[in-house]
C-alpha cells in the first residue's frame, strides 16, 4: 500500500491532465475520483480549504463573453476538490454554490464585509489548514494572459506560491515571466493565520484564455497544475502547515 501511495501521488496528475484531453464526460472522472478516493488513506493531518472567489450577488469580473467570474472559479474549485480527495487529502469548500458567505440580514453595503470577514473566519476555525484560493484575472487590455499567484504573508505561503507559479508556467504558460507576489491589497490573504495562496487562473479579458478557461479540459488541467504543487510543497515542507 505504501508503493501504491507513492506511486499514485507522483504519477496521477500526469496521468489525468493525459485523460482529461481524451474524456469528455465530467461526471464519469469525478465519480472515478470520488470512488477511489474513499479507498484511500489521508496521507497527513491537514486540511486544504478551497476558496471559490466571489459568488452569489458578488459576481467578481465579467468575461469577455458575458461569464461571470464566480461561475468559473467555483467551477475550477469544485474540479480541484474532487482531484484533492483522490490524492487522500482532506478538504474544506467556503462555498459550494453559487452564493455569498455573508450574515443574513446585512445590509447591502454590509453584505461584502460579511462576506470577506466569513471567509477568514471559516480558514483560520480550520486546524492544520492550508488555503487555495482561486480567482480569475481581467485587465482592460485584452493582450494580456496567463496565470499568477499571490501568497499571504504567512509562514510557508511564498514558497508555496513559488513552486505553484513555476508549475504553472512549466505546464501551462510556456515563455510567462509572471512571477508570484504578495498578496498586500487582499483582505482575506492579510487576516488567515495558515500557509495560504491566491490563484488567478488566468486573464477574462484575453479572449483565446477565456475560452479555454470556460472548457473541462483547460480546468482539469489547472487542477492537476495546482494540486499536484501542494502535493509536493506538503510532502517536503509539510511541517509549515
Amino acid at each position: 500500500m505504501d508503493f501504491l501511495m507513492r506511486f499514485l501521488k507522483k504519477y496521477f496528475p500526469v496521468y489525468l491532465l493525459v485523460v482529461s484531453l481524451f474524456v469528455g464526460s465530467a461526471t464519469i472522472m469525478t465519480r472515478t475520483v470520488t470512488a477511489i478516493a474513499e479507498a484511500l488513506p489521508i496521507p497527513r493531518n491537514v486540511t486544504i480549504v478551497i476558496d471559490p472567489g466571489h459568488g452569489g450577488e458578488d459576481g467578481g469580473a465579467t468575461s469577455c463573453t458575458g461569464i461571470q467570474e464566480s461561475q468559473l472559479n467555483l467551477e475550477i474549485s469544485l474540479r480541484l476538490r474532487d482531484l484533492l480527495h483522490f490524492l487522500g487529502y482532506r478538504t474544506k469548500m467556503i462555498r459550494t454554490t453559487d452564493t455569498s458567505v455573508y450574515t443574513n440580514g446585512a445590509t447591502i453595503s454590509e453584505k461584502k464585509i460579511s462576506d470577506l470577514k466569513h471567509r477568514v473566519e471559516m480558514v483560520n476555525e480550520t486546524a492544520d489548514a492550508l488555503l487555495l484560493s482561486i480567482h480569475q484575472n481581467q485587465f482592460s487590455d485584452g493582450r494580456y494572459s496567463g496565470a499568477q499567484v499571490f501568497f499571504a504573508p504567512t509562514q510557508g505561503s511564498q514558497s508555496l506560491a513559488e513552486q505553484t507559479q513555476a508549475l504553472l508556467i512549466s505546464s501551462l504558460n510556456p515563455g510567462s515571466k509572471r512571477a508570484c507576489k504578495p498578496a498586500e491589497s487582499v483582505y482575506l490573504m492579510q487576516h488567515i493565520r495558515c500557509t495560504g495562496i491566491l490563484v488567478e487562473c488566468g486573464f477574462l479579458s484575453n479572449r483565446e484564455e477565456e475560452a479555454a478557461l470556460r472548457t473541462p479540459e483547460y480546468q482539469k488541467k489547472l487542477c492537476c497544475v495546482i494540486a499536484s504543487a501542494a502535493d509536493q510543497f506538503l510532502t517536503q515542507e509539510g511541517d509549515m502547515v
